[in-house]
């Protein structure tokens, strides 16, 4: 009986958000009519239409009026529950000020629902704003501030039959490298926008020999001291690329190689694709004081094949990764499969206080959303820093994403399968840098 309860408390607690006034309003704003040219359609151009338009990866296009009101009714539903647009972090707790916040506002769903309550008028077309002017889908979105890469690694070509098993695919690249050269930003991406609709995910690995006797060396180095090869960058849908912080990037050597590690899934169509990489090098001679390392932050103790799911039941996981050299956490990005729930991210310091970085309470397994911290709020900290990365899993009826309940489920590669860990990118600097970035950070809080 009680199991019976929480649906019927959900949706009365639906209900009564949808009777209450608008939040945050005054009587008289929330009287005020609200059209879709107005008041809708300039919510759409920054929150959605990136992915909700004709021929991108979304399936409805949200660009005009017409295109829209059919869908009104389930727009609402998704925004209410937060569903759309996705952003999946916990808003009460942990960093809240990100680079790449797609999420809406309280007053940005109150208008949206407003307006569908009032029967989603169009309103006067004079008051629609100018069509927002997206980046050529074939060209780099980092081109208009860096110029076109300096480098082009595709991989070799692949063919998805229209109906078919999950493939792993992983060709092995020469990166074309002749010397030294460090790298400032990273875009990655399937090749086509139809490349899009196979590619569930594609992880690019820098394989090179560490540096001998006077290779350049980054002030900041690695955990370990080495080149940095391994993690390179990874591109899942909503992911675009990254753009190291001022003063810091990854070095690439001479013989060096991109390991491709590309995930492909049958849509119903045969596609061919290939994934490319474009890289934007500092130029000759700037070389950046710090390195940026991409790490993989397992949530499973022993190793990432210990996770072990019973049917029918709830499960935990917990890991610890020490920072050897003080640095700033950039970003976090939890990956799970279709029994993930939730993701955290902790800093414990060195004098035992415990920090919430940031929690994935929803985590969706069709949104890999990499949360990048705004410059002012990643997370610098001190040497002998312990992250704590803590992964829940849902094997039970709950889960609506869940294909089936009553299987066992442990590590694998397939979606059926589970995972459990975060790509979270540090920048490591010395201890000397470290405090004076601390003292930087208190002046400005004064």
């Amino acid at each position: 009986m009680a199991r019976a309860k929480v649906p019927m408390l959900w949706a009365l607690a639906v209900a009564a958000l949808l009777a209450a006034p608008a939040r945050g309003l005054s009587q008289e704003n929330a009287n005020k009519p609200v059209t879709f040219t107005k008041d809708v359609a300039p919510i759409f151009q920054e929150k959605c239409q990136a992915c909700h338009r004709t021929g991108y990866m979304a399936p409805m296009s949200l660009l005009t009026y017409e295109e829209t009101r059919p869908w009104s009714r389930s727009i609402k539903e998704r925004v209410i529950q937060r569903q759309m647009p996705p952003w999946h972090i916990d808003k009460t707790v942990g960093i809240q000020q990100f680079e790449n916040d797609r999420s809406l506002t309280d007053g940005q769903i109150d208008t949206i629902v407003r307006w569908v309550d009032s029967g989603s008028p169009k309103g006067d077309l004079k008051d629609m704003p100018p069509p927002r002017q997206f980046a050529n889908d074939d060209g780099w979105g980092f081109a208009a501030e860096f110029g076109p890469p300096d480098l082009i690694i595709k991989s070799s070509p692949y063919t998805v039959p229209a109906v078919g098993q999950d493939a792993w695919y992983r060709p092995v690249i020469d990166t074309g490298v002749t010397e030294p050269r460090w790298v400032r930003a990273i875009e990655i991406r399937p090749s086509t926008v139809k490349g899009r609709k196979v590619t569930h995910h594609a992880v690019a690995r820098l394989q090179q020999d560490k540096p001998g006797a006077g290779a350049p060396r980054a002030a900041g180095g690695t955990p370990n001291d080495d080149a940095g090869p391994g993690l390179f960058m990874e591109w899942a849908v909503g992911k675009q690329g990254e753009i190291m912080r001022p003063n810091s990037g990854k070095l690439m050597l001479p013989g060096s190689k991109i390991v491709f590690d590309v995930h492909y899934h049958a849509v119903g169509e045969q596609i061919t694709d290939s994934v490319e990489m474009g890289i934007y090098f500092y130029p000759k001679g700037q070389e950046p004081k710090y390195r940026q390392v991409l790490a993989s932050l397992q949530a499973v103790s022993g190793g990432r094949q210990n996770i072990d799911i019973p049917p029918n039941s709830t499960w935990m996981a917990q890991n610890l990764f020490l920072m050897k050299k003080a640095g700033r956490v950039e970003n976090f990005q939890p990956h799970m499969h279709l029994r993930g729930k939730a993701m955290s991210m902790e800093a414990i310091l060195p004098d035992g206080t415990t920090k919430t970085l940031s929690h994935v309470n929803n985590f969706n397994f069709n949104w890999h959303v990499n949360y990048v911290y705004g410059q002012d709020a990643a997370p610098l900290l001190p040497r002998g820093t312990l992250l704590r990365i803590t992964a829940w899993y849902d094997n039970t009826t709950a889960n609506a994403n869940n294909p089936d309940p009553n299987q066992w489920v442990g590590f694998g590669d397939r979606t059926v399968d589970e995972m459990g860990h975060a790509w979270v990118n540090i920048t490591y600097i010395d201890d000397e840098d470290y405090n004076i970035e601390v003292a930087k950070n208190r002046a400005a809080r004064r």
